[in-house]
């Protein structure tokens, strides 16, 4: 009989204590969930003339025992057989929980302090919008923050998205997303 209580005195706290954490939640000025992209977050290159700005992200309630985060925009449905990644950023520090507007132009230095920004599906680090085919049917954008059990990857700049994929995946305690579209 003890052990029962014992349980159900168990269950209750779990229960109560994560009533009252939040979500953790993604969050930008710039994007609206499963709105369109704006012209400001489209890419400049590849037949798009828009003038490839990353949007400012917020994220919020991420786990307690977050140690870094890590951002990244993938396209699915792009036709290549295996989407498109339009940003890799990792080794965000675990008390920081914001990217600034255009913290993915390498060249500002807007990202955090020890974050690195490594190579995209466009060939270099930083942000590379949207730019999906003319005509195509509408993109879906994931705006995905990771909440990390380690303080750093083992990674650099010249890393793939798919092996910073691979370390997000071993480390990952949670995760929130934000999606949009784009079509031209």
């Amino acid at each position: 009989m003890k052990k029962m209580y014992g349980m159900i005195i168990c269950c209750v706290f779990f229960f109560v204590q994560n009533s009252f954490a939040g979500d953790f939640t993604l969050s930008s000025p710039q994007l609206i969930p499963d709105g369109r992209m704006s012209h400001d977050q489209v890419y400049s290159g590849f037949g798009c003339d828009g003038k490839n700005i990353s949007p400012e992200l917020n994220w919020k309630n991420a786990p307690a025992n977050t140690k870094s985060f890590a951002v990244n925009v993938y396209d699915p449905d792009a036709p290549t057989g295996s989407g498109w990644w339009h940003w890799v950023v990792f080794n965000v520090p675990g008390d920081v929980n914001q990217l600034k507007e255009d913290a993915g132009n390498v060249a500002k230095g807007l990202a955090p302090a020890g974050s690195i920004q490594s190579r995209t599906d466009y060939g270099q680090p930083g942000y590379g919008g949207a730019c999906p085919p003319a005509g195509d049917k509408p993109h879906r954008y994931h705006f995905t923050v990771y909440a990390l059990d380690v303080v750093s990857l083992p990674l650099n700049v010249d890393s793939s998205a798919a092996l910073v994929g691979f370390y997000l995946n071993s480390h990952a305690i949670d995760k929130a997303r934000l999606t949009v579209h784009y079509s031209r």
